[in-house]
């Protein structure tokens, strides 16, 4: 009886089994490669001033920051980490004096902001500002719609927080909406799209399945919330190790 075929089986598997454990980064490791990238981003003035602690591959940011686009680009530095499974941000937003604006003055602001945004329906948004802390609220035809009224507010001066409560108004079948997503990711030459599985419940989209990267992972949301009257996008796609 030949037995090598079973013996080299069980050799091979057995050094997959070592080379995916020396590929698997520890928490210093991880923690060392998160801080380095903070460094190495240019728009985070002092990466010296962020905390970073690693548990499990959850990565937790604090300290403080200038802006909050700062916080938003120091957690997105964060997320692009191999091996990086999910990210908490507590960094804070700690505005220099030059920088400190009334709430009056950030809501005017953000209103010329949006009236100088091309591709919004204006009359449908409203802006308050308590704080530091923009709410917005109203209703749009698309997500992209929804992102660009955020990302025009969000990086003024004096802004400590956006509370995007803007609702996206479904205007297709479910049975589309899964279609077209499922197709988008076929296109999608980041993703390996035979490894999710899309669900439709209404508006609202499901993603399943793994991917090799955090990146994979967003970028199969970010297909998904581009989907025509998607108004909400659960995703369970798990970042294989």
């Amino acid at each position: 009886m030949d037995i090598a075929g079973p013996r080299a089986a069980g050799a091979t598997a057995e050094t997959n089994r070592n080379k995916k454990e020396k590929t698997q980064m520890t928490d210093l490791e991880l923690k060392r490669a998160v801080e380095a990238e903070l460094n190495w981003e240019p728009m985070i003035k002092s990466a010296a001033a962020i905390g970073v602690r690693v548990k499990d591959g959850v990565v937790t940011l604090t300290g403080p920051v200038e802006s909050y686009s700062e916080k938003l680009v120091a957690e997105r530095a964060a997320l692009r980490v191999a091996g990086v499974k999910a990210v908490a941000n507590d960094l804070e937003v700690k505005l220099p004096s030059s920088n400190e604006r009334t709430d009056e003055d950030i809501a005017r602001a953000a209103a010329n902001a949006l009236d100088w945004t091309s591709g919004i329906p204006r009359d449908r948004i409203k802006v308050t500002v308590d704080k530091g802390w923009v709410t917005l609220k109203g209703s749009v035809d698309w997500q992209y719609q929804r992102t660009a009224v955020e990302d025009a507010v969000r990086h003024l001066w004096g802004v400590k927080g956006v509370i995007n409560l803007i609702e996206v108004q479904p205007s297709v079948s479910k049975a589309v909406i899964k279609q077209k997503i499922e197709e988008a990711l076929k296109r999608d030459a980041e993703l390996d799209a035979q490894n999710i599985k899309v669900d439709t419940q209404g508006s609202k989209v499901v993603l399943k399945g793994t991917v090799h990267s955090w990146f994979e992972r967003q970028e199969a949301e970010r297909v998904a919330w581009d989907a025509p009257g998607v108004t909400k996008v659960e995703n369970e796609i798990a970042v294989a190790a």
